[in-house]
């Protein structure tokens, strides 16, 4: 098989294939009541979703605007920051001892919002950015329909899997996981070879703004949520979701619906710095959550020889 025909067959059978499923995987770890958590616990959940849904994307189209990149590469910026949540955030939360509940409830209600709001605003990007006589058009029906197609409805029957057979998707979920962050590394490689010509030049380009989007989001998520008076779990997860976008999702808009690799290299780029940092901050947390317990089980002792 040429070249061509192998990358062709990767950017329209793959990857929706490989999305679906893992969007599917998502939708396991799901019931209805996490969606009712936000009526359970208002605060939490909506500080999340504020800084997932509006000060992410205010961060990431400002950002976008002030570092000097390629058009191509600033609508890389905000395919980023319209694609928060995601297994992988998801997973680190728990790596980390976060609150998991918590991420799985923001990670399904952003599914959700998004599929209504990336067409609206990657529309104002590429016009924005582009050119208003670009030849990048963004059909918003249409593609609320992609959209719909490849996380709504696999999260749907991930959630019908997950009510009629518990066992199934109890069982499927680390490998979902793990699914999930393979085929994420998967897409870097893949990126990184057909784009092999420019890669240098991309890293040197996007990863500035890369790194400066991942710590100034992960910033805001952590002491937006301290400020607020959330527990040590509930800043960690909402630190994780705030930080680790959704890359697989960014990358299938970039080659699917828009059909471009230059837009696709800022998210590919963001994955290995989110890696870096998610896998330090894992460290940090899970340092602080220890040190927490010990001084809640000493004052329990202290307490107990009081009596």
């Amino acid at each position: 098989m040429e070249n061509l025909e192998i990358v062709t067959l990767v950017n329209s059978v793959v990857i929706p294939l490989c999305l679906f499923l893992i969007m599917m995987g998502m939708g396991m770890t799901l019931i209805t009541n996490d969606f009712k958590r936000v009526l359970k616990y208002p605060k939490a959940v909506s500080i999340g979703l504020l800084n997932q849904l509006i000060l992410l994307p205010i961060i990431g189209f400002a950002l976008a605007n002030i570092m000097p990149l390629r058009p191509e590469y600033a609508v890389g910026v905000m395919l980023l920051v319209l694609c928060p949540g995601g297994t992988t955030s998801n997973l680190f939360t728990f790596l980390a001892k976060g609150d998991v509940a918590l991420s799985v409830t923001m990670t399904a209600i952003a599914s959700v919002v998004t599929v209504f709001s990336i067409p609206v605003v990657l529309s104002f990007s590429l016009i924005h950015f582009m050119g208003a006589g670009s030849e990048f058009q963004l059909p918003i029906i249409k593609t609320m329909i992609s959209l719909f197609v490849i996380t709504i409805l696999p999260i749907s029957i991930g959630m019908l899997i997950k009510r009629f057979a518990p066992r199934v998707a109890d069982s499927s979920q680390v490998i979902v996981s793990r699914f999930g962050v393979t085929f994420l590394t998967f897409l870097v490689v893949f990126l990184s070879y057909v784009q092999r010509d420019i890669i240098v030049e991309a890293l040197i380009a996007t990863g500035p703004v890369s790194l400066l989007l991942n710590l100034s989001t992960m910033a805001l998520g952590y002491y937006s949520s301290k400020w607020l008076g959330l527990n040590l779990a509930q800043r960690t997860s909402i630190t994780m979701e705030v930080g680790l976008q959704n890359s697989t999702l960014s990358i299938f808009m970039a080659l699917t619906l828009l059909s471009n690799y230059d837009m696709s290299m800022t998210p590919a780029i963001y994955t290995l710095v989110m890696f870096l940092t998610a896998g330090i901050l894992v460290r940090v947390f899970s340092s602080k959550f220890n040190k927490l317990k010990k001084k809640e089980i000493e004052q329990g002792v202290l307490a107990a020889r009081m009596l």
